[in-house]
């Protein structure tokens, strides 16, 4: 056979040479393969796509051959790669902020989205442009370029324009700057900025503008998810997501935004297959612009960071234009002065030390790092407004609401769910998040148990009752404000256990008054018709011992009783105190 008749190589071996020649192929860690370009910057692009490896390699191919490659070549070049990238150790991917690990110390990675790969490094000691990025990002169509910040050391300028920007009183900016500089943090949880205010208060734009400070996109600014599947879509291609005009935020949504900013994941099946799946994980910096939330939950209430904007004036009003062109101009002062902070909240916060944290303990201690370094109480300012949030999620929720007044008026009461659901009086007309049933009623309580627990009201588990039911008992206590509440605790080893008619007699303050103790008819009538307050219920000696529920007050009548030789103690005199509360009972008869 003659040379001139040897097998040229196929499109897709030529393919492949070509990629070889121009590109690295590697494996992320979010289970999807890269190519990054030989020399250049650090920026990762998947092989398919419409700006993908694939549609570039047919673009090269025909400057070179003047011939346009089949699909099913570059098809089985792309699937070759893949191979290659599969075979590789997986490799993080960022999403414009990155975190690298250095002998110094941490240090922030933030790409400034350039066609030349540049990128802020900011640590302890300052921060700088870098010419290259030293770990790899991704970009997407919402990925937009980060314009050069203004030289280092002009914090005060910066904050000062970004002062001028916003629409809302100070305690309220310190916040704002407290969440910007956590947000250039990509590996904490981050509350979700609620900006709320009347129609006409600016909302809109300056969360716009909040968000353009950290994450530039085309669409800084999204409207409701109709599900959770377009939500993770769109949540996962830019770091800053804000959702805009927000009325009521459905469950499904106040769950998903929960874990967004903690970290998400969806699982759904890969396409063209059958017994493989497709991941997409994420945790993002999240904001909402809202007139009223309505009701929200008390995990979602937690994780907020509320700021109110105020009225403009009609005088000081300005067209969109004109704070447009100002943002402009200011953005690149606001983003050194962001910068400046950043690295003087990495270098103060390995001091920073707190003595209680709150739900959202990262960003606790960037504020409190904030005010050693700017001489603020931003960390105080959202203390107290979590409290208040928390404490008014009661208004929202009518049973709940209706448990705390129960339990205000009688100081502690111990009981089944089924019985407390018995007492509350239900509303006319009954509100549709009533719950109709035990079941429903406990599942409340359990969710709201942090919003009791605010305003100094506690459930502690008070074992299970001695009828055939065996339904479970709880206390719910009532602390006077500022006294702290005793966690729940067992002790198995006590020589005296509480029977529970015992316990429950000094919980329900049932000790006979005054008229009962020199009235015997009224003393044998009380026992007849006991308080449905408390569980009457037969003792067995055999079921008799309870744990102590908390540490309380020393016990003024013990046992052992002399009629059925249980042991016994009680919190209050009583006409009877050498007998335990249920062969008193019987006694009466």
């Amino acid at each position: 056979m003659s040379g001139n008749d040897e097998k040229k190589p196929s499109q897709a071996t030529l393919l492949i040479e070509l990629a070889d020649r121009q590109v690295d192929v590697v494996a992320g860690n979010d289970g999807k393969t890269y190519a990054v370009k030989r020399g250049g910057p650090q920026i990762a692009f998947p092989l398919l796509r419409r700006d993908g490896l694939r549609t570039q390699l047919a673009r090269q191919y025909y400057a070179e051959h003047q011939s346009v490659p089949s699909q099913s070549a570059l098809t089985d070049a792309i699937s070759v790669l893949e191979g290659r990238a599969m075979d590789q150790v997986p490799r993080n991917i960022h999403m414009r902020l990155a975190t690298r690990r250095t002998d110094s110390g941490d240090q922030v990675v933030i790409d400034l989205g350039t066609p030349d790969g540049r990128c802020v490094t900011a640590d302890a000691n300052g921060w700088r442009i870098e010419p290259l990025s030293p770990v790899l990002f991704r970009r997407t169509r919402l990925t937009s370029p980060l314009p050069d910040p203004a030289l280092a050391g002009q914090t005060e300028h910066g904050l000062a324009a970004l002062r001028n920007l916003l629409n809302v009183d100070e305690p309220g900016f310190r916040l704002i700057v407290g969440w910007l500089v956590a947000g250039l943090m990509p590996d904490i949880p981050h509350p979700i900025l609620a900006g709320k205010g009347e129609q006409g208060t600016g909302k809109s734009t300056a969360l716009e503008m909040l968000v353009n400070l950290i994450d530039p996109s085309p669409a800084p600014l999204r409207s409701l998810p109709r599900d959770i599947k377009t939500w993770s879509t769109v949540a996962s291609a830019s770091w800053a997501v804000c959702l805009d005009n927000v009325s009521v935020i459905p469950p499904w949504l106040s769950d998903t935004l929960c874990k967004a900013v903690t970290g998400d994941a969806l699982v759904d099946r890969a396409l063209y297959s059958d017994d493989d799946v497709s991941v997409l994980s994420f945790r993002r910096l999240l904001a909402l612009t809202s007139i009223d939330t309505g009701a929200l939950a008390s995990d979602l209430s937690e994780r907020m960071l509320t700021v109110e904007f105020l009225p403009i004036k009609a005088d000081q009003r300005r067209p969109h234009s004109a704070v447009a062109a100002a943002f402009a101009d200011d953005a690149p002062a606001i983003r050194s002065a962001l910068f400046d902070l950043l690295s003087k909240i990495l270098k103060a916060l390995p001091e920073t030390h707190l003595a209680e944290l709150p739900r959202m303990a990262d960003f606790a201690r960037v504020l409190g790092a904030l005010d050693r370094v700017m001489g603020w109480s931003t960390l105080a300012t959202y203390l107290e407004a979590s409290q208040v949030t928390t404490a008014d999620l009661l208004d929202s929720k009518p049973f709940t609401s209706a448990v705390a007044d129960f339990v205000d008026e009688r100081g502690s009461w111990t009981g089944s769910v089924s019985q407390l659901l018995e007492k509350l009086p239900v509303p006319d007309p009954r509100p549709r998040s009533w719950p109709v049933d035990t079941t429903r009623a406990a599942g409340q309580l359990k969710r709201d148990a942090p919003v009791l627990r605010s305003i100094g009201i506690t459930i502690d588990e008070a074992g299970r009752s001695r009828d055939r039911q065996r339904r479970q008992l709880y206390t719910f206590t009532a602390h006077a404000v500022g006294e702290p509440p005793q966690p729940p605790h067992t002790t198995s080893g006590s020589d005296t256990p509480v029977t529970r008619q015992d316990d429950l007699f000094a919980a329900q303050e049932a000790a006979p008054t005054d008229t009962e103790a020199t009235n015997p008819a009224s003393a044998s009538a009380s026992a007849q018709n006991p308080s449905s307050d408390q569980v009457a219920e037969p003792t067995d000696p055999a079921e008799a011992g309870f744990p102590q529920l908390s540490d309380g007050p020393t016990p003024v009548e013990t046992g052992p009783c002399h009629s059925c030789g249980t042991a016994f103690r009680r919190f209050e005199d009583t006409n009877h105190p050498t007998v335990c509360t249920s062969c008193a009972h019987h006694n009466r008869h």
